[in-house]
């Protein structure tokens, strides 16, 4: 490995961002008026898909733009590959507003959930019927809307019709393990199961897949990767997504509600059976254990989500899930240093392996 590659990269994470948001509106511009002949409802529709698309870290667009980038070095259409890129940005909304309702969730990055905001809009207007069941059957279909508009602007990205039939097969998996992985999800809830090995599983592929092992290979599939290069992406991209998650859950429990937007504790209010949950029962003594599980799910107060928190302190939980990021981070990297990528783009998922696994958001 030459010095360039341990250097930090010179790329613009703030640029690129604002890159893949303009890419987005453009597409809903164009989605707006092909929609607008369905009148004032529509906008409605067209609004909410606007406000699950604004602002995130953009992870997801950022490893499929440097999947391309790590198997090719020639020149390149940007805008195609922003195109490509956005497109896994779409596909993450439609899922943050689908668990959003499955969550009963009440807000999404300091903002009304989707299917709060639209019961609001029902009651506000005064409409017949309930205004909680316009609320889900509107997110259902916004998220619904937003799949489609994800495989579209995909399809439409402008690479040549062999690259995107490649990546679209890619696509097409990642949609199925991530659905799936929401079902495991839910089912382990119902059935109030809290063992490591279920719940890494669901991790896998609810959250670690999605979010950066298939975007990478996404990518590398519109490069026309060899073999060899999306076992690398594997290697590195799973243990990567695998340490985002766990830090995700982390700051679910532990995060500052100023920086997540989200309440104090939402994960425990939520009854998300987490490594971290899952870690705690196996660990903390039986009568903290057993008032931790009975009150997972629940609507708590501030004085009992620190109690949880405390109990989850106690059972060493915390320190281990840290452990846990900071061993799969080092595998990554790892195996990023063996990669045979470009240059540019093993400095650039670099900084992103850093900028996934030590956040406060």
């Amino acid at each position: 490995m030459t010095s360039a590659d341990q250097t930090t990269s010179a790329w613009d994470a703030d640029a690129f961002r604002a890159s893949v948001q303009s890419t987005l509106d453009d597409f809903v511009d164009a989605q707006a008026l092909r929609l607008a002949e369905l009148g004032p409802d529509a906008d409605l529709l067209v609004t909410a898909a606007r406000q699950a698309l604004s602002g995130g870290k953009r992870f997801r667009a950022a490893f499929c733009y440097w999947g391309f980038r790590a198997a090719h070095e020639e020149e390149y259409d940007e805008q195609r590959l922003l195109r490509a890129a956005a497109a896994l940005e779409i596909l993450h909304a439609s899922a943050l507003v689908h668990d959003d309702f499955m969550d009963a969730s009440d807000t999404r990055r300091g903002r009304p959930a989707t299917h709060r905001a639209f019961e609001q809009t029902h009651r506000e207007s005064g409409w017949g019927g309930d205004p909680e069941q316009y609320g889900a059957a509107a997110a259902i279909l916004l998220g619904d809307l937003l799949l489609s508009w994800a495989d579209e602007l995909l399809r439409s990205c402008g690479f040549d019709e062999a690259q995107v039939l490649d990546a679209l097969g890619y696509f097409d998996t990642t949609r199925s393990e991530v659905i799936a992985g929401q079902f495991l999800d839910v089912s382990v809830q119902a059935r109030r199961a809290s063992d490591v090995e279920a719940a890494m599983t669901v991790l896998r592929y609810k959250s670690a897949k999605y979010s950066v092992e298939r975007p990478l290979h996404i990518g590398a599939a519109l490069a026309g990767a060899s073999p060899e290069v999306f076992a690398a992406l594997s290697d590195f991209g799973l243990p990567l997504g695998e340490a985002f998650q766990l830090r995700d859950d982390l700051l679910g429990v532990f995060g500052d509600p100023e920086v997540t937007g989200k309440p104090a504790g939402d994960d425990l209010v939520e009854g998300k059976r987490t490594v971290l949950v899952a870690l705690t029962l196996e660990h903390a003594p039986e009568e903290r254990a057993a008032h931790l599980d009975e009150r997972l799910g629940t609507q708590l107060d501030a004085a009992e989500v620190d109690t949880l928190r405390a109990i989850i302190e106690e059972s060493g939980a915390h320190a281990r899930v840290e452990s846990m990021i900071d061993e799969l981070t080092s595998r990554c990297l790892g195996a990023l240093d063996a990669a045979p990528v470009t240059v540019s783009a093993r400095a650039v998922l670099r900084d992103l392996a850093a900028a996934a696994t030590q956040r406060a958001l």
